[in-house]
Parts: structure tokens; C-alpha cells; sequence
């Protein structure tokens, strides 16, 4: 399953994100916002996601937006065994920086949540990114499992 939350600074981006759920085949969970409104506040969204990600942190994921995605993330990471990586935009023209960074934030730190920055990102990077870092896996290697671990702690 797959928890999407935003406020109004993600709001058009993740109706987006459903569709290529949908046509992509995941299972996803919309905790909002489920209308435009320009005074809402993404922790109201974010925190529901977050939960939902860590009732069940190993078979779960989000994917969480705002405007930086930056508060979104720290939100999200304040909750026992989620991992919450951002991603506002390439790094390069290419955008192999960038790639890298969302293989890493799953490789490495089996992020769970990604958070998007979505005054930074056109759908089409949002697009390729979402799909790269849901088909990364983590490989489970023991010093990336020890890091984990302490982060937990």
C-alpha cells in the first residue's frame, strides 16, 4: 500500500501521482487533501500518511508533497520507523544526480516515504522519479541494516 498526503502546494501533483499508481498497478491510500484549499496545513495530511506508513513500515510506503517537501519530510520522520528521503529536482541537466540520490535513499536507507517538492518539479521528473525509486529495492546488506537500526534507536 501506498500512503499519498499533501496541502494545496502538492495538490494538483498528487492527483497525478494516483493515476500513475493506477495505471502502474500499486495500491494506494489518498489521505488528503482531498480539495484545493490555499489555508490548509500539510502536518494535517502528512501526519495520517506517516502513521499509516509506520503501522506497517515493511510492506507500506508514502509518498508525501508540499511545497519543498522539506517540512513535509521532517514531519513524516518523526515517526518510529519511518524514513522519509526528499526530492525537489535534479541536480544536473540530466538529472543522473538526482537519480542517484532517490537509488541511494532506498538502497542505503530503505526510505520508506518519499517526499516531493512540488514547486520544484515538473511531472514529468516527478513521474520518473516516483517510478525509480518504487522499483529500487533495498538490498538488505547488514551495514546498511546496522545504520537503520541506529536510526531507529
Amino acid at each position: 500500500m501506498i500512503y499519498l498526503a499533501t496541502d494545496h502546494r502538492g495538490f494538483q501533483l498528487k492527483e497525478k501521482i494516483k493515476q500513475w499508481l493506477s495505471e502502474w498497478g500499486y495500491q494506494y491510500e489518498d489521505m488528503g487533501a482531498f480539495k484545493y484549499n490555499q489555508d490548509d496545513d500539510y502536518p494535517d495530511f502528512v501526519q495520517r500518511a506517516a502513521q499509516a506508513v509506520a503501522n506497517d513500515p515493511e510492506r507500506s510506503r508514502g509518498i508525501i508533497l508540499g511545497g519543498s517537501g522539506q517540512g513535509e519530510a521532517m514531519v513524516a520522520n518523526r515517526y518510529k520507523d519511518v524514513r522519509a528521503a526528499v526530492f525537489y529536482s535534479p541536480s544536473t541537466s540530466s538529472g543522473q544526480a538526482g537519480e542517484e540520490m532517490i537509488r541511494m535513499s532506498r538502497e542505503h536507507n530503505n526510505a520508506n516515504v518519499l517526499s516531493l517538492g512540488a514547486s520544484f518539479l515538473d511531472e514529468e521528473t516527478a513521474k520518473r522519479a516516483i517510478k525509480l525509486w518504487l522499483e529500487t529495492p533495498f538490498p538488505g546488506e547488514e551495514r546498511h541494516i546496522r545504520r537503520i537500526e541506529k536510526i531507529d534507536q
